[in-house]
């Protein structure tokens, strides 16, 4: 098959999004997502629901993808799935209809890596979006990761620097829910901090050797903080959140920025991509494009639609997998711990 007649299905289901994309030569012709609202009234991703969930829109949402490319299943080069990490009841749903259609279609299989996805989405086909350079850093920020990636090759990375114990993205979330907040809070928190002042309460940053990062202790402090200054004024959260909300994502933007900084001083490398859910904060956002000014970094941002768990960086890592011919089998399993 010639190389532009390359197209991609591709299927994410790591979690509680339900996705589907077509992308033809690297190019996303569709991208649909399905999400779950059912999960609100939790506070949190209920594991069994969340499965159940998928089952219930995996189709439509393929369906979606395939009219939005304007294409044909006959017309698929391949399949490309999110084997891990994630959780596993999620990934089975997605796994099992990406190895059947497959089987079905006798097309190839590829499966890939969900961290390396979000690094990859940078690499996705757009005519007004630049692409980073080999060798580069990749700050990779989600509800369950936080990481320092060195990226030599598409297929070459290396993890020099990751959270010890929680995510940046769980730290988000659980300190939205300290606050009352509804789930997710982590772009509630983003939105309140916007009219808030930074400098109002000064929180704890954990001090971690190397690249690695803890979010922990921070979640910690925000509990007794705001359990302390309830105590004295039943009504503190209402009369302070936005400056609350400012402090908070203050501190957790400073603490993802001094490691990198770090890591760009260690390695040399001024080449810095971000990925993830947490990197469609703003706050993030901010301060990377002031580092590209401040130390001449190239800073490489994706757009909002990939960042949050989506099927078209599946689809790009699909691409690119298959034109170095990595597929896979139908004896492959859905992992939910799935190391980079």
């Amino acid at each position: 098959m010639k190389v532009r007649d390359i197209y991609i299905l591709a299927i994410e289901s790591s979690c509680d999004d339900t996705a589907a994309a077509v992308l033809h030569n690297g190019k996303v012709l569709s991208n649909v997502v399905a999400g779950q609202k059912i999960h609100e009234e939790y506070g949190g991703v209920v594991p069994e629901l969340a499965s159940r969930a998928h089952q219930q829109h995996i189709i439509p949402v393929v369906h979606r993808a395939l009219a939005g490319a304007n294409i044909g299943k006959k017309q698929l080069s391949a399949i490309a799935f999110t084997r891990g990490p994630g959780l596993l009841g999620s990934l089975l749903v997605g796994t099992s209809f990406a190895k059947s259609l497959a089987l079905a279609l006798d097309i190839p299989l590829i499966a890939v890596h969900h961290m390396q996805a979000h690094i990859l989405a940078h690499f996705i086909e757009e005519e007004d979006r630049a692409k980073p350079a080999f060798p580069f850093l990749a700050l990779t920020v989600s509800g369950g990761h936080t990481q320092i990636v060195k990226v030599n090759t598409y297929f070459d990375m290396e993890v020099i620097g990751e959270t010890l114990d929680d995510a940046v993205g769980e730290a988000f979330d659980k300190s939205a829910k300290i606050l009352g907040l509804p789930y997710p809070g982590g772009p509630l928190i983003d939105t309140l901090a916007a009219k808030g002042n930074p400098d109002a309460f000064p929180f704890p940053k954990p001090k971690v050797k190397g690249l690695n990062f803890s979010f922990s202790g921070l979640k910690t402090a925000v509990l007794y903080f705001i359990q302390k200054q309830t105590a004295k004024d039943p009504g503190f959260i209402e009369a302070h959140l936005e400056d609350i909300c400012a402090s908070l994502q203050h501190t957790i933007v400073t603490i993802l920025m001094e490691k990198l900084k770090k890591a760009v001083k260690e390695t040399g490398i001024k080449e810095i991509a971000v990925g993830g859910g947490v990197s469609a904060n703003s706050g993030l956002r901010n301060a990377l494009r002031e580092a590209a000014g401040a130390y001449g970094w190239n800073t490489y941002i994706p757009r909002l639609e990939y960042c949050t768990d989506n099927a078209a960086m599946i689809g790009i890592a699909g691409y690119l997998s298959y034109l170095e011919g990595k597929f896979t089998d139908e004896k492959i399993t859905a992992t939910a711990r799935y190391h980079l």
